[in-house]
């Protein structure tokens, strides 16, 4: 199975093509970017194409990050993702951005508890934590910092992700500490193909998890009324 995976959900563009018959990656490009992800997903992914020596029909499915994350960078992948999967004909999975972030700490030791968090801004975090055998032992959510770490410090824990800083500085005091803490703060397009490749479709579809409403918004006091 060849699986083409693209992240944009947070402050970097990733693309990978992976092979999940040989758990080979044939090529993938990773730029760290705050902006800019539409005018450079599309180029990187024909640049990751060119030089897998891949055509868009050896694809077998298409994977992107569903959030959270930024608004803007998350309908710039699922957009391209649905438009790859539309022209192709190919099955189109989306997968959360914190279960991506969690992942490579749970494949290598998944009999401790792995707590992804991403930096939400303004003392809060998405937050969510994974415990044996996968299993979701708090949901996705967006939540002060405090209240985060405190929902996670009640016994081994591994902590990952842009706001894993954020959790330790706000860690209760007597609780046992986090016997790792990684700050990856993007995820890996590789560990986004290899889940995708056992994803149940029914549960992966490719649309927006946003876990809060926008910081931008329309304005309302100067709205003209309608007759």
């Amino acid at each position: 199975m060849l699986i083409l995976a693209i992240d944009t959900a947070l402050d970097a563009c990733s693309a990978a093509l992976h092979d999940m018959d040989t758990d080979a990656t044939r090529a993938m490009e990773h730029v760290v970017m705050a902006r800019g992800h539409a005018e450079s997903l599309i180029p990187m992914v024909q640049r990751v194409m060119s030089a897998a020596g891949a055509a868009f029909t050896d694809i077998d499915l298409f994977a992107v990050t569903v959030g959270p994350g930024s608004f803007t960078g998350l309908r710039v992948g699922l957009s391209a993702a649905r438009g790859f999967g539309l022209a192709t004909g190919k099955p189109v999975l989306g997968l959360p951005t914190l279960t991506v972030l969690a992942a490579p700490l749970l494949a290598r030791d998944d009999a401790v508890p792995v707590a992804a968090a991403i930096d939400a801004r303004h003392g809060n975090v998405y937050l969510q934590m994974i415990g044996p055998a996968g299993r979701v032992l708090v949901s996705p959510r967006a939540m002060a910092a405090k209240d985060a770490a405190r929902s996670v410090a009640n016994g081994p824990v591994r902590l990952v992700g842009s706001g894993a800083g954020l959790l330790v500085d706000a860690w209760p005091m007597g609780a046992q500490p986090p016997l790792e803490v990684r700050a990856t703060a993007t995820p890996d397009p590789v560990w986004l193909a290899r889940i995708a490749s056992v994803a149940d479709p029914a549960r992966s579809e490719p649309k927006p998890l946003y876990l809060r409403d926008a910081d931008a918004k329309p304005q309302t006091g100067g709205r003209i009324a309608r007759r």
